[in-house]
């Protein structure tokens, strides 16, 4: 029998600015199943755990498959298993992405907080680590042609934040997420018709084919995700040479730190795909 509680938690509206709605021990207890059950399905390997660094930091990963974002659980499952659920990252979230109904009452009891340099601050200040999606929806939901592409979309908001908390940034590249789907096109030229970015901060507003919906308009949560193998590299952190609030509201300089970034990223996910390929 399913107790009351468990009923009642999962229709709960959380506070997505409160930091200790994060459940560890819940985060402990699946982690075992989530590694199992997504390495297996989709063949996954993650590499460079070890490359994790001791104390606060900010990682920056690709975003792919929308709100389903496979990658994600399979490289919290694999640091939970590897180093602990401490070193597992609260995720700066989207605000609509994480207050969308059954996604909420989810992601944020594993430690989803609304995405604000705010919200950062305060847990680098508990030495914990932050991961970030620079590239939101644009990266999240770019067509599958530029699937093995990162789309921050000239973001470098991460590089402000890392500067001025002088956190490293730890890069996360993950290749094959964005194939558990096809996105025939963004169709951003809808979005700014239909006005989404000023309603709903939404940029994009896809053309889609999943399994079993067929061919839809609009992001989706929840489909059956095509059993692509995806492979995630954690790479050396990145350290900058200067950091604090002066670093962070140098314009030159910040170009030049996330120039270097999203370069580094891009290769690495040249250089796995060719792996991948080579197989």
């Amino acid at each position: 029998m399913i107790k009351q509680p468990m009923i009642s938690n999962f229709f709960k509206r959380y506070d997505i600015d409160r930091l200790d709605q994060r459940n560890d021990a819940l985060i402990e207890k699946i982690a075992p199943y989530l590694h199992f059950v997504l390495r297996n399905y989709f063949r996954s390997t993650v590499r460079g755990v070890y490359r994790i660094p001791q104390g606060p930091g900010l990682f920056v990963g690709n975003h792919n498959a929308a709100m389903l974002t496979p990658d994600s659980f399979i490289f919290a499952s694999e640091v939970c298993q590897m180093r602990g659920v401490h070193e597992v990252p609260y995720g700066l979230g989207h605000e609509v992405t994480i207050s969308f109904p059954f996604v909420h009452q989810v992601i944020v009891p594993l430690g989803a907080v609304r995405a604000s340099h705010e919200n950062a601050h305060r847990l680098f200040q508990q030495q914990k680590k932050v991961i970030v999606y620079p590239g939101g929806d644009f990266d999240a939901m770019r067509p599958f042609r530029h699937r093995n592409k990162i789309i921050f979309g000239g973001r470098k908001g991460y590089i402000r934040l890392a500067l001025r908390e002088s956190v490293p940034i730890i890069p996360l590249v993950t290749a094959g997420a964005h194939s558990v789907y096809i996105i025939i096109d963004d169709m951003r030229w809808l979005a700014k018709l239909l006005r989404l970015d000023r309603i709903a901060r939404l940029n994009v507003f896809p053309l889609t084919l999943s399994i079993p919906w067929g061919l839809t308009l609009g992001p989706l949560s929840l489909f059956i995700p095509y059993p692509t193998k995806i492979s995630i590299e954690i790479l050396d952190p990145v350290y900058f040479k200067h950091s604090g609030p002066e670093a962070a509201q140098d314009e030159i300089y910040v170009q030049e730190c996330s120039q270097l970034v999203e370069t580094t990223m891009q290769k690495a996910l040249d250089r796995m795909v060719g792996e991948k390929n080579d197989l």
